[in-house]
């Protein structure tokens, strides 16, 4: 069976044996077009009592893109019909805790829209920009922006996908986290410890809305500032959107949650080999994105088995807080300090450390072999990978792309 495995830009090309399932999503039907797009906006608008004096459009930054350059102008022009005057229409990149883009990827992400409209690059330590709006019931802080607040109509457009603690992705989350100040966020996503047993709490999984602390605590926030509108997308292996359920609330939400799960979601059984792939760029653009398709492609390994990801990482690890909790001297002391004081990538840490505890995890990828190390993962170059493949016996399967298909299991 000849392959080419998605790696960055350039696909790796090589042959597994016949025995190998293949694993892969349910692709999307092509349902949505220029049209169509126009046809469900129109129709969302005038049935959504929006006020467009002061409006705001979320978005999502260059990891999560959603057919933006041909669809954000379509939006616009059906904001305009409806009343919307130029000058009362703003853009927020909803980084979370990612780092800022430069003009450049931001022109590829959003299109002619960048330089027409005024984009504000959410910054999470900016904490003047924030209001406080209480706790959650679980003690999270509220931490609002304040623009987003008082705006008269707050729109969000971004692509559905599993998120390996969250349950989903995209929704909800661009405003919160996406738009969220750093010590609210980092405290929200300290619901993924478990204090009393000292692990992962094991409803914080994907596809995993019903008994998740940190989902709960997701819609809980959602209630102070729903959007007003919402575009959530339906997307294909390839990033392309195919198609959209546009709307206001949790129902709306869910729906997308819904058709996004039984698109990407698999009971296959697990195996002693995955041969998997994060999708290529930019799904592989650095460790921290990767990571999902690696906790993704590791649910379909069995205990003691082997996952060989193949991960470029031209941008290194992403950030500059998950190393050093490799330095703790172990999880249960990473663990302790993080349930002390979560910070930065720490979650992902103790799901790396977790993972490496139950399989063994090769990546073929740029990182350096000191990081490979220190994170708990044999590194191989290509070569190694082709022989490691040729080896192959029996009990294999093959995933194109990790960061979007994920097992069918339930705590």
């Amino acid at each position: 069976m000849n392959v080419k495995i998605p790696y960055g830009a350039a696909p790796f090309e090589t042959t597994l044996p016949d025995t190998a399932d293949t694993l892969d999503i349910n692709e999307p039907e092509q349902n949505i077009t220029p049209e169509k797009f126009c046809k469900a906006v129109h129709t969302a608008i005038q049935e959504a009592p929006l006020n467009l004096s002061d409006t705001i459009i979320v978005v999502t930054d260059k990891t999560r893109v959603c057919g933006y350059p041909t669809y954000l102008p379509l939006l616009v022009e059906a904001l305009e019909h409806k009343g919307l005057k130029r000058n009362a229409l703003r853009f927020i990149i909803a980084y979370g805790t990612h780092p800022r883009q430069s003009d450049e990827e931001c022109r590829r992400c959003y299109g002619e829209v960048y330089d027409l409209f005024p984009f504000i690059h959410h910054d999470c330590t900016e904490e003047a920009i924030f209001t406080d709006c209480g706790t959650t019931s679980r003690g999270v802080p509220i931490r609002m922006r304040r623009d987003i607040l008082e705006a008269s109509c707050v729109i969000t457009m971004g692509p559905l996908c599993h998120h390996y603690f969250a349950g989903y992705g995209g929704g909800r989350k661009l405003l919160f986290p996406g738009c969220g100040e750093r010590r609210a966020i980092y405290a929200n996503h300290g619901l993924y410890l478990d204090t009393a047993g000292k692990r992962l709490a094991s409803a914080c999984r994907p596809g995993v809305l019903e008994d998740n602390p940190l989902a709960q605590d997701l819609f809980e926030i959602a209630r102070i500032r729903e959007a007003d509108l919402a575009l959530h997308g339906i997307m294909d292996s390839r990033g392309r959107l195919c198609d959209v359920v546009i709307g206001r609330g949790t129902a709306k939400y869910l729906e997308a949650c819904r058709i996004h799960g039984q698109l990407c979601e698999s009971s296959a059984d697990s195996y002693p080999l995955v041969i998997a792939s994060c999708g290529g760029a930019p799904k592989d653009i650095n460790f921290i994105q990767s990571h999902k398709a690696i906790h993704n492609a590791s649910m379909f390994v069995e205990d003691g088995g082997t996952l060989l990801i193949f991960s470029q990482c031209p941008e290194g690890i992403g950030s500059q807080t998950f190393l050093p909790w490799f330095n703790k001297g172990g999880f249960a002391n990473a663990f302790d300090e993080l349930a002390q004081n979560y910070q930065g990538n720490g979650g992902t840490a103790l799901a790396m450390m977790t993972k490496t505890a139950r399989i063994h995890i090769i990546m073929v990828t740029e990182l350096p072999a000191d990081i490979c190390r220190t994170i708990g993962v044999t590194r191989y170059s290509f070569d190694q990978a082709r022989q490691c493949i040729r080896r192959i016996s029996a009990g294999s399967a093959y995933i194109a792309n990790a960061g979007l298909l994920v097992k069918q299991e339930r705590p």
